[in-house]
């Protein structure tokens, strides 16, 4: 990270147990340090053992990588820079709609038969990132599951917790892989609005469509870590982790601006 982009992220750190009496001992290495460490890893899609001596051990670096998993701190610090960008944007912190798609990728091989599985549709062995961002493309939810999940199973466990999260979302967009019973329930169980998009049959070839462009556009911007260009990750909560690192790295450069040669 550049020093505006640390002036940026440092207030938004979520605070160490041992600092507030909650337990624990102090940390060794500096929290750039450990972060930059950790996007180095995304962003370059090597292994943690492949880790660069710039940098603490990787063994040091991959425990800070599994204590903010396991305590929902990625979590936390992703979530107060949606915010901050939203508002930078001109817009309120907590989105009033949101857009939900999925992208099927190749697991590696150290990915288990238990969490992945095959999708017919796209014929892809590996596993599905289900999300859902807001109208700017910001990440909102995310649900790693077995490719053989379909989208409306995925969609009507994550939409019951985007209503407690958000409560002021009322609008959502889908594709046609969204229709069904699951429109009604919405509207009935959540009081939520749910437009399905559908691609025209006359037309072939790309074709860019209204608001589903937007999520879209944000499975670009993950693929350009090269760690989320494959599921390497023998677990699906790491996965989910791997993502909002790499939606966290975009969002802090986006706040600090645009970089100077």
């Amino acid at each position: 990270m550049t020093d505006a982009e640390w002036q940026r992220v440092r207030p938004l750190l979520p605070v160490p147990g041992w600092l507030e009496g909650r337990g624990g001992r102090p940390e060794s290495y500096c929290h750039r340090v450990m972060l930059d460490a950790v996007f180095y890893v995304v962003d370059n899609g090597i292994k943690w053992r492949a880790m660069s001596v710039d940098f603490p051990a990787w063994d040091r670096v991959y425990a800070f990588f599994r204590r903010w998993r396991n305590n929902g701190l990625i979590d936390e610090l992703h979530d107060r820079l949606r915010g901050k960008v939203r508002e930078a944007e001109g817009r309120e912190p907590e989105p009033s709609a949101a857009v939900i798609d999925s992208q099927s990728v190749k697991a590696d091989a150290v990915v288990g038969t238990g969490s992945r599985g095959y999708d017919g549709g796209k014929k892809i062995n590996g596993r599905p990132r289900h999300l859902i961002c807001d109208t700017i493309g910001l990440l909102l939810m995310i649900n790693v599951t077995a490719g053989d999940v379909t989208d409306r199973q995925a969609a009507a466990d994550m939409l019951s917790a985007l209503r407690d999260r958000f409560p002021t979302i009322t609008r959502l967009w889908a594709d046609s892989g969204y229709t069904g019973t699951l429109i009604t329930w919405d509207l009935s169980m959540l009081h939520l609005v749910v437009t399905v998009i559908k691609r025209t049959d006359d037309v072939s070839g790309f074709v860019v469509l209204p608001r589903r462009w937007v999520v879209e556009r944000t499975f670009a911007w993950l693929l350009h870590s090269r760690r989320l260009a494959r599921d390497y990750e023998r677990r699906p909560d790491s996965s989910e982790a791997v993502i909002r690192w790499s939606m966290t790295r975009l969002m802090t450069r986006r706040l600090a601006g645009p970089r100077r040669a």
